[in-house]
């Protein structure tokens, strides 16, 4: 039972006492005793998210003369309410709830009638002039408004991903450019390769980087569509056949996407593919976040027993038995997020895979799922970059060194001495200690002028 005061409300399954201060109502009181999961919420852009529709639902329905105008007003003012923040607190519906959204969707619905309830000189609680069901969620179902909420959340976030996106992409380029002339040993299979510039290296991370925008940007492109009008099956029953365009139409002008409706609004309300394509984008990235900071902590390894190439901002203290060692953690961190957001993928391609006939269900966790992911790339994304690869300084001559002494140089030797003899002499380099270029000169085999052009790191590591 809730503490302090209360009051008494009522729906089709009898009656409850709801702390008397809520803006929510009795099916979200039930959601919150039906799912005491998580203590997780879905993210803020939910929220957000359904004010616009609930507004935008009101603008339609006044304007088709099916929600009469005092009632309509009231609707939107409390939804401009929830759009600034004011309500935030009283979406108290676990992440993990009942299929579909419903409780959510109610929730939204019992704050906004409340709210405007008041704004027409009425208590929260008796609904005389605004009802959650018939005028807050006229023409519309959990069934529509939900996804649709799930696709303008998602594209509401969209922005900051991408700058951030693009702040780690020019950072990797810019150090791809300062360490343009650093000339180092390349690595294969974690063995010694042709010479390569540690600049070629990072300027690779910055396409890689701008591929992964471009994939998810292309990806987003198909949340624009929604189903909103559908109502529960996609079939539009209990909503105006202007309704949909009316609605659809509000909703693009006030958030300045290129929002339409569904081609097909069952296969919309069907399935979610869409956010499985989008979260595979997602996914795809975190893979390329994970493979950088990997690189960047093989590549500062050591000081004295690793690669030792590079060295990463020092940020905070390493251990805290080992005094002066300092630890890679922001490339630590980004690993962990990546390794998340991997989940989180694996999560909603489960829940895309379980629609069954009319309706996917699973829909709050795949909404909390990549709303999370997106939010952990953005910040992680800002993070890398303001934190670790702006400051990443190189060590020239340690690079220069261990590339002039890699066996892999002996491939530049092979198109004139065949491979077998490059072989040779590449296993008498590894089993006395001579450089490659020592060997080839101890046997006779390149003159003094040759091997200096023949063996020139910085000539190898040349782009063709």
């Amino acid at each position: 039972m809730p503490s302090g005061r209360t009051r008494l409300e009522r729906d089709s399954l009898g009656t409850k006492r709801v702390p008397a201060h809520a803006y929510y109502g009795i099916q979200t009181f039930r959601a919150v005793e039906n799912f005491p999961i998580s203590g997780l919420r879905l993210p803020v852009e939910m929220i957000r998210a359904y004010a616009l529709i609930k507004k935008a639902a009101a603008e339609a329905n006044r304007r088709v003369r099916a929600l009469p105008p005092r009632q309509a007003g009231a609707i939107r003012r409390a939804c401009e309410e929830i759009l600034r923040g004011r309500f935030d607190d009283q979406f108290v519906v676990d992440a993990y709830q009942a299929g579909a959204g419903t409780s959510f969707n109610m929730n939204a619905n019992e704050v906004i009638a409340n709210r405007a309830n008041e704004l027409l000189g009425a208590r929260k609680g008796t609904y005389q002039r605004v009802r959650p069901n018939d005028h807050v969620n006229m023409a519309q179902s959990t069934n529509d408004t939900f996804p649709t909420a799930m696709r303008l959340a998602c594209l509401s976030k969209l922005p900051a991903l991408r700058e951030a996106m693009q702040r780690l992409e020019r950072s990797l380029a810019r150090k791809g450019r300062q360490f343009q002339h650093v000339v180092k040993a390349g690595r294969t299979h974690l063995q010694d390769a042709v010479p390569v510039r540690l600049g070629g290296e990072f300027a690779a991370y910055a396409l890689a980087v701008a591929k992964a925008r471009t994939a998810i940007e292309q990806a987003a492109r198909a949340l624009v569509e929604l189903n909103l009008g559908g109502t529960a099956v996609g079939t539009g029953m209990n909503a105006s056949p202007r309704y949909r365009r009316l609605a659809v139409g509000a909703l693009r002008r006030w958030t300045g996407l290129p929002l339409r409706p569904g081609a097909h609004l069952q296969e919309r309300t069907q399935s979610q593919a869409d956010f499985a394509r989008f979260s595979g984008a997602l996914r795809a990235y975190a893979l390329e976040l994970i493979r950088i900071a990997n690189d960047l902590r093989l590549l500062a390894s050591g000081p004295h027993t690793g690669l030792g190439e590079i060295d990463l901002p020092a940020v905070q203290p390493g251990s805290s038995i080992m005094p002066g060692k300092v630890n890679p953690v922001i490339a630590e961190m980004t690993d962990m997020v990546g390794f998340q957001v991997l989940g989180h993928d694996a999560t909603v391609a489960y829940a895309v895979q379980a629609g069954q006939l009319e309706l996917n269900v699973m829909m709050p966790v795949i909404a909390y799922n990549v709303l999370q992911s997106m939010h952990l790339l953005t910040t992680t994304s800002r993070v890398l970059s303001r934190r670790c690869v702006e400051g990443i300084t190189a060590h020239p001559r340690r690079c220069r060194d261990v590339a002039e002494r890699s066996l892999a140089l002996i491939t530049a030797l092979a198109p004139a001495m065949g491979y077998l003899q490059a072989a040779a002499i590449a296993k008498e380099s590894l089993r006395t200690g001579k450089s490659v270029r020592q060997v080839a000169l101890d046997r006779r085999l390149l003159t003094p002028g040759a091997a200096r052009r023949l063996l020139d790191p910085i000539r190898l590591s040349r782009s063709q």
